[in-house]
């Protein structure tokens, strides 16, 4: 199969979209062809079967929404749309199918010409949240992919469940576990990853790190992760002052945006993942960490479906500090054994439902190019 993808950003150092290239190396390994569009390209190394090409948005920061005319230089936003018609015209004969991944914009705005040229369109969705993009989308696409049930909240018969798309190679424990009898003797280290935004909800972790510090308990939190726009720098400054005035600037450490290809060092000298996310969808993150085998709690009602029987462990209330603080403290003062265990199970999680290999069997099935 020859297929066209169209993401966002193309580039190994970034911090969001890095994963995409492990995708679409995947890609090509089942993929006669693959053909990349891409609003933005930097860093990248692609194999010899793939074709990478730009709408021209480089040097400056990725816009969440390509349908963002109102915005300065609208200049620039004909020049990207130029761009991709062109390309999606000039390239018809290297591509019989579209993964158009995330951006429902791309399938509205190239939705019409691919059904005349007679490609087959898949979309990758998955976020709670439902645009008007999406919704007009669905109509276009051929097929809805998806993590979890609650990554795609339309009611669409397209929608297929497959998983989270993980490099399990590459997200694995490889070190003895630190976790020891007598975990209180040295410091215990949470780590939460995403970007610095008030759907992410930082507070409760800072605030449930002070009720454990207040208790004696030796740990610290590392934030991964920066604002994207103006709104988050200003959540960004709120959250430092929260720290600083709860005498917290040595147990909470902003470590700042980190790429993707080298966050899986920070999982691996990590104790616990903490994740406070309000979006309600599978965040990638979550699946990395407990693809190293870490531990996690989460509020996100995307992982109930994942994590089944450990739910109720490794779920507590949404802004609910208090109830946070007691799971970190439980985790804490697991026996090593239990421990491990916990993180072998949840590892093995990922590897029978979101391993990116069987991902990427699973899309090409539903593209009818299933071995």
């Amino acid at each position: 199969m020859k297929i066209l993808i169209l993401t966002q950003k193309i580039d190994k150092k970034d911090d969001v979209l890095g994963f995409m290239l492990g995708w679409i190396a995947e890609f090509a390994k089942h993929c006669e062809k693959v053909t990349v569009i891409a609003l933005s390209v930097g860093d990248y190394e692609p194999p010899s079967n793939v074709k990478v090409l730009s709408l021209g948005k480089e040097r400056t920061p990725v816009s969440r929404n390509f349908f963002s005319f109102l915005r300065p230089a609208p200049f620039k936003k004909i020049k990207y749309l130029f761009n991709f018609y062109r390309y999606i015209w000039r390239e018809r004969n290297n591509y019989e199918a579209v993964f158009v991944h995330m951006n429902a914009e791309y399938a509205v705005l190239g939705g019409l010409i691919w059904r005349i040229l007679g490609k087959k369109i898949g979309l990758w969705y998955a976020h709670g949240h439902v645009p008007l993009s999406l919704k007009i989308a669905e109509k276009l696409v051929n097929i809805i992919f998806t993590s979890t049930k609650s990554g795609c909240r339309l009611k669409s018969g397209k929608i297929n469940v497959i998983g989270q798309g993980i490099d399990i190679e590459k997200f694995s424990a490889k070190r003895e576990f630190l976790f020891r009898e007598g975990a209180a003797r040295r410091n215990f280290k949470i780590i939460s990853v995403g970007r610095i935004s008030p759907s992410k909800d930082y507070e409760t972790l800072i605030k449930a790190v002070e009720i454990l510090k207040n208790k004696g308990l030796n740990l610290s939190a590392e934030i991964i992760g920066g604002p994207a726009v103006k709104t988050d720098e200003k959540y960004f400054n709120e959250l430092r002052r929260l720290s600083e005035d709860k005498n917290l600037k040595e147990e909470i450490k902003f470590i700042g945006p980190i790429a993707n290809e080298a966050i899986v060092e920070y999982l691996q000298n990590a104790d616990l993942f903490v994740n406070m996310s309000r979006t309600g969808s599978l965040d990638k993150a979550i699946v990395e960490a407990m693809a190293c085998q870490l531990p996690i709690l989460t509020c996100n009602e995307a992982l109930e479906e994942v994590l089944g029987e450990e739910k109720e462990r490794l779920m507590y209330p949404k802004n609910d500090f208090k109830s946070l603080a007691e799971k970190i403290e439980s985790i804490f003062n697991l026996p090593p054994e239990q421990y491990r265990a916990l993180g072998s199970d949840l590892r093995n999680t990922v590897k029978e439902k979101h391993g990116l290999n069987s991902f990427i069997n699973k899309i090409m099935e539903l593209y009818g190019y299933g071995k």
